[in-house]
């Protein structure tokens, strides 16, 4: 995480199903940036210069990245994007996050959903 920012809430995720895996999932807010547009930028960089390397995510709206040697796997998006993710259908977050994601918007904080989950290897 790009240093500064504060993890505002997080919640463990589980799905049991034929491809089990769970994630952790977190709302981050750094006051410091102008938007929520300009962390995510900046989660991007700090992961490439990290040596994560980008991957597909879910939506549009969303980043996602593989760890070096694909252990992690993490995507992330503005508060906004996630919010409309979910308020269309796109994508699921359990209730607490959802409900800090809407909170930071209102409160005008630059935001960003994040999703932390065991890569492919």
């Amino acid at each position: 995480m790009v240093r500064g920012a504060t993890i505002v809430a997080q919640a463990r995720e589980c799905d049991h199903g034929a491809n089990a895996f769970c994630a952790l999932e977190m709302v981050v807010v750094d006051r410091r940036y102008r938007t929520s547009r300009d962390l995510v930028r900046d989660e991007h960089r700090l992961l490439k210069h990290r040596g994560w390397s980008s991957a597909n995510a879910d939506t549009g709206e969303q980043r996602a990245a593989d760890s070096p040697g694909h252990k992690w796997r993490v995507t992330y998006a503005t508060a906004y994007g996630d919010l409309k993710g979910i308020d269309l259908g796109w994508i699921k977050r359990p209730r607490s996050i959802a409900l800090a994601l809407s909170q930071a918007l209102f409160s005008r904080a630059s935001a960003m959903s994040v999703m932390l989950e065991v890569g492919s290897a």
